[in-house]
């Protein structure tokens, strides 16, 4: 018997907990991770838990900072663009993430920000996160030649609209949703597009 829970305890590392972890609170939302819950999913005991954690704190602060790392990461490599290539690149940060490709992506992250509702670190981390979506939006604004406080205002409504759109059931509204989505790309890069299509100054 004892030989049999260390190897469970050896099979299952500290990111499989975290993984489980993350699963949990995309359906239950914080409130769900419990250690009984999560040991009961993974079929371990409790005492495989804290072989990896040292208490539920432990595993909260490594599932938020496996979510920052995971959320930059592709942050970036989304707003990443070949010099010349930012408008396009903008259009394509814009159709990214305002499909509706990933449910559980946007489940975690409402639950993340639900979470940072009452959690001073959460909350710290989602506008760490947040911060970071802003700036590299900018940063592809800027090289298209939109002024500073035009590419702010239009990185902040380019994540207003994403997220809103999140939020809203609108096929009833309007069922061309392809077009909408087109339109609305058109009218948060119109003014960045301008600009790269204006012929250099004599």
């Amino acid at each position: 018997m004892e030989k049999e829970a260390l190897k469970q305890r050896v099979q299952l590392d500290r990111e499989a907990w975290v993984q489980s972890a993350i699963e949990v609170l995309a359906e239950e939302g914080v409130a769900g991770l419990r250690v009984e819950v999560l040991a009961k999913r993974l079929k371990v005991t409790k005492g495989s838990f804290y072989w990896h954690f040292q208490d539920r704190r432990d595993l909260l602060l490594a599932v938020l900072h496996y979510w920052k790392e995971g959320r930059i990461r592709d942050i970036v490599k989304q707003t990443r663009a070949q010099p010349g290539e930012e408008l396009a690149q903008i259009y394509h940060v814009i159709d990214v993430y305002s499909t509706t490709r990933s449910r559980r992506g946007m489940m975690i992250e409402l639950a993340v920000r639900d979470w940072a509702r009452r959690d001073p670190e959460c909350a710290a981390i989602v506008a760490e996160v947040d911060d970071t979506r802003l700036r590299c939006a900018r940063e592809l604004f800027l090289a298209c030649g939109v002024p500073m406080e035009e590419a702010s205002s239009r990185c902040m409504l380019l994540y207003a609209y994403v997220f809103g759109l999140s939020l809203m059931v609108y096929d009833r509204f309007d069922s061309d949703t392809a077009r909408i989505k087109r339109d609305i790309a058109e009218l948060i890069a119109r003014s960045a597009a301008m600009k790269s299509q204006a012929p250099p100054p004599a």
